[in-house]
């Protein structure tokens, strides 16, 4: 399959000029690239807030709204139903419109939505339901800026830079994921959850403001007019599914999403009350992943380099496999330490994964259905969380805590089996 090369923007408007030709060739190509700084900025801090919410979110409905398993379980799902809701015609839309405002305009709706928690917490007014509703607002932004940002990156750095690039954006993510369930349990603790979801509310008005400045091409997509949503969706979903690696690779990925739904819907529950830890432990040991995370986007791309982009994938799936029962065998005393293993060599293989998957994407791609592609596969991928947060929640408040996270578990033992008889597997045949 062959695959046109989108514009270059190596140098984007407005950085050419004298500088320009006294710069080393041995630069990093991204040092110079001024829009893709703004992006990274933006979405860095943007990160930093996120990751506080995920700790600050479910503290909020356990510890503020004595929240049950079940309904921790519902507002993960809730959170993530857009992607499934959405997400195939949103993929179309995006296609339609420029890039830049869309981005724009998802980051203020999220922002508004998170703040409007502190102020109901103020006002001695928040319920289970508002927090529903704006986990729900958030997804549904969410799902646009997440295929509007994949789409808009080729453009602003070259398919050619697209690994370092997706490398620079997933060290930022695992940088913040690092810093923000430590600094989301010390908020926590502090002022209370509520509260704390006052800072993503923050970090999503830097980012907005940031990428707002970008100044790249961003021409309105040309589509024929006498085409349908209906049509181009389904050109999004021929495309995923007749390409042999791509549907092997959303088969896997929905796979462990759908696990990983069933493990976020009880795992911060299961710290507090099987292992009663509190807020700040609880933050602190899912900063582990952040550290993971931090150190996968660092050598990615030497992996990747290394070994090659299907035997890095192959390898940071079957490594999740091998790690994923770690989590249901933690337990007070020393066996936290399993906890922290399965949190900070986990978020190494997934940040491989995630750089080594998006980058393939992008690059065997056309440009005009990048946003449907992306949409796709966000679609699969994605569309499985909230079904594995409804069944987490009801397993957790039927059998237990412990035992959901086995069944988490089992489920990411088997998620590799699609990369394993796919092309991927066999050097060559890739696509």
């Amino acid at each position: 399959m062959t695959t046109p090369r989108g514009p270059r923007c190596d140098d984007e408007a407005g950085d050419a000029g004298p500088d320009a030709a006294r710069r080393p060739r041995s630069d990093h190509p991204l040092r110079y690239n001024r829009n893709f700084r703004r992006l990274w900025i933006g979405e860095t801090v943007s990160q930093l807030g996120t990751q506080i919410s995920v700790v600050a979110v479910p503290l909020a409905a356990v510890t503020t709204l004595h929240a049950n398993a079940f309904q921790v379980g519902l507002l993960t799902a809730i959170e993530t139903a857009a992607f499934a809701v959405l997400g195939l015609p949103a993929g179309a839309w995006c296609d339609r419109w420029r890039r830049r405002p869309v981005l724009v305009a998802a980051d203020l709706v999220r922002a508004v939505a998170l703040g409007t928690v502190p102020v109901a917490a103020g006002a001695g007014v928040l319920s289970y339901a508002q927090l529903c509703a704006v986990v729900a607002v958030v997804g549904v932004a969410t799902v646009f800026f997440d295929v509007d940002y994949q789409s808009f990156l080729p453009n602003l750095v070259g398919r050619e830079h697209l690994v370092a690039a997706n490398g620079a954006l997933e060290a930022s993510r695992s940088a913040a994921a690092l810093a923000g369930p430590s600094i989301g349990g010390f908020l926590v603790q502090a002022f209370t959850a509520p509260y704390a979801i006052a800072a993503d509310a923050v970090s999503f008005v830097w980012s907005g403001g940031w990428i707002s400045l970008i100044d790249a091409a961003d021409p309105r997509p040309v589509r024929d007019p006498t085409s349908s949503v209906a049509r181009e969706i389904a050109e999004g979903l021929r495309f995923v599914f007749t390409h042999r690696v791509l549907r092997m690779l959303a088969g896997s990925t929905g796979t462990f999403n759908f696990f990983s739904g069933i493990y976020n819907a009880v795992v911060v529950v299961f710290l507090v009350r099987v292992i009663h830890l509190d807020s700040g432990v609880v933050g602190a040991l899912f900063s582990a992943a952040g550290i993971g995370g931090l150190l996968g986007a660092l050598v990615a791309n030497r992996v990747r380099t290394a070994v090659g982009g299907p035997a890095s994938i192959i390898f940071s799936a079957v490594s999740l496999a091998v790690l994923a029962p770690l989590a249901p065998l933690t337990a007070e005393g020393w066996r936290i330490g399993l906890f922290i293993v399965w949190s900070l060599l986990g978020a190494v293989a997934i940040s491989v994964y995630n750089i080594a998957t998006v980058s393939y994407r992008q690059e065997i791609c056309p440009q005009p259905l990048l946003g449907r592609m992306n949409a796709t596969m966000r679609f699969v991928v994605w569309g499985t969380l909230p079904l594995g947060g409804l069944l987490g929640g009801l397993l957790g408040q039927t059998l237990g805590l412990r035992a959901a996270l086995w069944v988490a578990a089992a489920g990411t033992i088997a998620s590799p089996l699609w990369v394993l008889v796919s092309p991927l597997a066999r050097p060559g045949r890739t696509r």
